[in-house]
């Protein structure tokens, strides 16, 4: 058994092996292992049992597969009685698990073939590192252990707050805090407050003392996330800080000096409130000594499949679902998706289909949320191009220009045609499901 769920993609071996089975078990008259070709001549490749005693009764024919262009099966004529019978059954049923081993081996590498996902690192600390991430991280960790400014830059949900913790884990910090602080997420008027702490008095409703998050940070890293959201009055505060390292609760009549390392990061373009006044030049230069952009998800697609397998895996084992996997066209409009929401958004859509889904299931298109099941649909107008089948260009156009026109209509023509069915009009114009989806990506259709 172990033997022939090793060799299941071997029909010819399976069915000898098979026959070798048969004849020890003593549960059939004859038993033949045959290959029929296209054109009809067959073949016998093994045989058991008493040649004259072959379809004794009727005979019961078994499929193991094709062998190149060859049918392989067993003929068999079981003996009568009940122990016989069951062993024959018996081996029905080790074929059937092997054809589904066998189909699902193809359906792993068709799936591998069209939707490559990377073999993702053991960092342990639970974030998916893919691609463009890696690289970025790959990066923080070679500044960790300086102690200079890093300004991470990247749409929200592009996971900057990762980065700022890989500074941290690989820096020579990484035992002491990692305090996280949205600039964006506090009133203007508290975070003063909010960052270099207060004493008790200090003003109306300070009822007690806070130490400030840069306080609860010592000897480790604040992030400052949306740090382009802090005021003008409070952004000389935090130059002081980033130079001598000291600071002045409000309340308080002297400084003191803190040891914490800023990351800070932002969604916005701070170049551009420097120009506008909105942001001080120094503190700008001061915070982006080492600048790490994060690109957004939609320009890094190869990487959905990598981060939907993660995602679908984490999901899974949250909501305790079992065999969940995802179909193709669901995973064709994932990938065809702008991601707003970048990461973030791709993660909580995830886990939202697979908290509604069941055990055992494949995720299909219509689990998806409406403007991602909608993603580049195919449009199917009712009338055909001008010209009907055909389609007329000028021999003196540009070469690129003409050829993306005629594989736009061809393409357009395909799925109309095959009713917005992928796999069908990806063979009828003869290539692949995922040629046809790069096209349709780089055509914009």
């Amino acid at each position: 058994m172990a033997s022939l769920t090793l060799h299941v993609g071997r029909p010819i071996l399976i069915a000898t092996e098979l026959i070798d089975l048969l004849g020890k078990t003593g549960s059939v008259w004859h038993a033949a292992a045959e290959a029929r070709g296209t054109d009809g001549v067959v073949e016998t490749l093994a045989e058991t049992g008493e040649p004259e005693r072959r379809c004794r009764r009727g005979g019961r024919r078994v499929a193991i597969g094709k062998a190149g262009e060859r049918d392989v099966s067993l003929v068999l004529t079981p003996k009568d009685d009940l122990e016989s019978i069951a062993t024959v059954n018996a081996i029905g049923l080790i074929v059937a698990t092997l054809r589904d081993l066998e189909c699902a081996r193809a359906e792993r590498e068709e799936r591998a073939t069209l939707w490559p996902i990377d073999e993702l690192p053991a960092d342990g600390d639970g974030a998916v590192t893919v691609g463009h991430m890696r690289e970025v991280i790959t990066f923080a960790k070679k500044i960790a252990h300086a102690n200079i400014g890093v300004l991470i830059t990247g749409e929200s949900g592009t996971g900057k707050e990762v980065v700022a913790r890989a500074i941290h884990t690989h820096s020579s910090r990484a035992k002491h805090p990692f305090v996280p602080f949205n600039c964006a997420a506090i009133p203007r008027e508290m975070l003063e407050s909010q960052l270099f702490g207060h004493r008790r008095g200090a003003f109306t409703g300070a009822d007690r003392d806070n130490p400030g998050v840069i306080r609860s940070a010592r000897d480790g890293t604040l992030f400052l996330d949306e740090v382009g959201e802090l005021s003008l009055e409070l952004q000389p505060k935090l130059l002081r800080f980033l130079e001598s390292g000291e600071i002045c609760p409000l309340g308080e009549s002297a400084p003191f000096v803190v040891d914490v390392r800023i990351v800070a990061a932002t969604n916005s373009k701070l170049e551009a409130l420097v120009k506008e006044g909105r942001f001080r030049e120094d503190l700008f230069y001061r915070l982006n000594i080492v600048r790490l952009s994060l690109r957004p998800l939609r320009e890094r697609r190869d990487e959905i499949p990598t981060l939907v397998s993660n995602f679908l895996m984490r999901a899974s084992e949250e909501f305790r679902k079992t065999h969940v996997r995802i179909s193709e066209e669901a995973m064709e409009r994932l990938v065809l998706y702008e991601w707003p929401g970048n990461v973030r958004q791709l993660q909580n859509e995830i886990r939202r289909i697979v908290a509604i889904a069941e055990s055992h299931s494949v995720l299909a298109t219509s689990l998806l949320s409406p403007d991602i099941g909608r993603a580049r649909e195919v449009s199917t107008p009712s009338t055909p191009p001008a010209g009907g089948r055909e389609i007329a260009v000028g021999l003196t156009n540009k070469l690129n220009t003409t050829l993306a026109q005629v594989e736009r209509e061809m393409i357009k023509v395909a799925l109309r045609e095959h009713h917005g069915r992928v796999d069908a009009a990806a063979r009828a114009l003869g290539i692949s499901r995922k040629g046809l989806y790069l096209k349709r990506h780089r055509l914009g259709l």
